[in-house]
């Protein structure tokens, strides 16, 4: 009890931020749930979104202080904080590419929410994203090497591996579901090979920097898809 103590203690500033960003998350949720009590039904099903988030939340925590404690990710980093512009940048550079791509084939117009719940919508699903899809098959991955090995260093080649698994997980998933209405095929290798790249840019900034950078990349990611590009391309393209 008193290491548990001790390591809550070093690590406050670490579990501050992340309870910050899950209050953020949870008053998000309220308030696209409030606005439309069907919003989230499309990927949550019929599971109450407040009971969601909050095992969402738990679990993050469970899992990030497993990580923490090992030393091998962190929530939040100070010094992270210079490349957060450049980091946004790459994430825009992904947007573009998106854009780009759906002002040559014009992709359903209901693939997006709609203005202004978009801003509750997606940041809630980006946070249930990053705890769902990478922080929890990270940790299994690396409990799974613990058992077997109960070597506490792991090797580039092993890390590699890992992040490559993982980041196979949502395109995966998103090549599968498809679209609304049928699109040319190339669409949904390009899809699934873009989505790829977001999750292994999102891992490899996960493990060099933090949770956070990690969390802020698909929020800007989002912003200028889904939710900017949501907008302007209604009146665009249709």
């Amino acid at each position: 009890m008193t290491k548990i103590k001790e390591f809550l203690y070093k690590e406050r500033l670490q579990y501050l931020v992340f309870i910050g960003l899950s209050i953020g998350v949870a008053g998000l949720t309220g308030i696209g749930y409030f606005s439309n009590h069907l919003l989230f039904q499309r990927f949550l099903g019929r599971i109450n979104p407040f009971v969601a988030i909050l095992f969402i939340i738990f679990l993050g925590v469970v899992l990030l202080s497993f990580l923490l404690s090992r030393g091998w990710f962190a929530i939040f980093r100070k010094k992270n904080l210079k490349g957060l512009l450049r980091r946004s940048g790459l994430a825009a550079l992904f947007a573009l590419a998106a854009i780009l791509v759906d002002l040559k084939v014009v992709l359903p117009a209901g693939m997006n929410i709609v203005f202004p719940v978009s801003l509750a919508f997606y940041p809630v699903m980006g946070f249930i994203v990053e705890i769902f899809f990478h922080v929890l098959p990270l940790s299994l991955i690396l409990l799974i090497q613990i058992l077997l090995s109960g070597d506490k260093s792991q090797s580039k080649l092993f890390w590699g591996i890992g992040i490559f698994m993982v980041s196979l997980l949502e395109p995966i998933l998103q090549v599968m579901a498809g679209y609304s209405r049928p699109v040319p095929s190339w669409i949904l290798v390009w899809t699934g090979m873009h989505v790829f790249f977001i999750n292994l840019t999102q891992l490899i900034i996960f493990k060099r920097h933090d949770f956070v950078s990690m969390y802020s990349f698909r929020l800007v990611y989002y912003l200028i898809w889904h939710i900017i590009w949501g907008v302007v391309r209604l009146r665009v393209l249709f």
